[in-house]
């Protein structure tokens, strides 16, 4: 299902501040060399969890689901001076694909990359996080969330991607192992006390999650 009509896709990305130059390498090796380049996050979604990151001048984030790197730079500009961001990926062949991007940026001190089951990982991880963005495996967003909220500062955020699942949690009928986690998820956070949320319909739907 086609989301985002193609004409105001490109409008907003032409009245949208460019890539850098490595983001721009990042996209066009995923989208020319990668099996999955569906599954950047891209420019404008991109420029959007920057400017994210910047309001809130993050000291700690956590991104689960790497990929080729592309979300963790741009999450990376908002962080503070002594800021880090841990970002896991399952797949070890694209940990050390955007650890090669990372280490060609300004933060490759900054970004600590991990390689495992973020389900396994993230309790070993001592930090209380200011922002958490999820992408990663979809029947787990609950597991995540769960799983870092009670690590999450006062008004600290969370970002889940893909909360439309191509538009297939917008069916009546929803099928397929992942849109069930996804639209499983989307009701949990929905009927959630403690938080305030708000859905951005940008890209593949984004969840913005702020804890009271």
């Amino acid at each position: 299902m086609e989301l985002i009509h193609p004409k105001v896709q490109n409008y907003a990305e032409a009245y949208t501040s460019e890539e850098d130059a490595l983001l721009k390498e990042v996209a066009d090796y995923t989208y020319n060399q990668h099996a999955y380049p569906q599954m950047l996050s891209g420019h404008l979604q991109g420029k959007v969890l920057e400017m994210i990151s910047c309001m809130i001048n993050p000291r700690r984030i956590l991104e689960i689901g790497t990929f080729t790197g592309y979300s963790a730079l741009c999450l990376a500009k908002g962080l503070t001076d002594d800021g880090q961001l841990h970002t896991i990926d399952i797949r070890e062949e694209d940990v050390k694909l955007a650890r090669s991007f990372f280490d060609r940026s300004l933060y490759s001190n900054k970004i600590i990359s991990h390689t495992g089951n973020a389900a396994e990982l993230i309790p070993a991880l001592n930090e209380t996080w200011d922002l958490v963005f999820i992408d990663a495996d979809k029947p787990a967003y609950i597991e995540y969330f769960n799983l870092v909220f009670s690590r999450l500062r006062k008004n600290g955020f969370i970002l889940a991607d893909n909360i439309f699942f191509h538009g297939e949690v917008l069916e009546e009928n929803v099928k397929g192992k992942s849109a069930k986690g996804i639209k499983a998820f989307n009701d949990f956070i929905k009927e959630r006390d403690g938080i305030e949320k708000v859905v951005l319909t940008i890209r593949d739907g984004l969840y913005l999650i702020r804890k009271l």
